[in-house]
């Protein structure tokens, strides 16, 4: 699968974790440049635990810009942002028990489920053992 260009493709809702806020805020190279296409045609959700995830380094470093950014970006219209309700966290410690996933891989992956997205993009392989996961590695969209 090596070579493809737009893990969004024709999907409906996507999923994702951090390092996707991460790696396009921070024009983290070449990932930034996968995930345009995601950027631009929206309908991307993502769990409440992504604002936690990706403030961590900005509040390391006292960088407010940074922060604001993020904030900003998690609060976008395009993107949903889905409460850790009881019943998602218990989803998690279901998925957790039955993989053995770390307990905020098991949450993203309960909000991508539970949204029924058609795409849950990462660069954690570890995630191909939740077989309910739509998973798009994005080490699999290098050139």
């Amino acid at each position: 699968m090596h070579g493809r260009t737009d893990p969004a493709g024709e999907w409906g809702d996507l999923s994702g974790r951090c390092h996707c806020f991460i790696y396009s805020v921070e024009r983290i190279e070449p990932y930034c440049r996968i995930l345009e296409p995601v950027w631009q045609r929206g309908g991307i959700v993502t769990s409440d635990l992504t604002l936690l995830e990706v403030l961590v380094k900005p509040f390391k470093a006292d960088d407010k810009l940074l922060q604001g950014i993020y904030r900003d970006l998690l609060n976008a219209d395009e993107i949903e942002r889905i409460s850790l309700s009881p019943a998602l966290l218990e989803q998690a410690a279901r998925l957790r028990a039955a993989t053995g996933i770390k307990t905020p891989d098991a949450i993203h992956a309960a909000c991508g489920i539970a949204k029924k997205a058609v795409l849950f993009i990462s660069n954690d392989k570890g995630l191909q053992c939740v077989p309910a996961l739509p998973l798009a590695y994005l080490n699999d969209y290098l050139p």
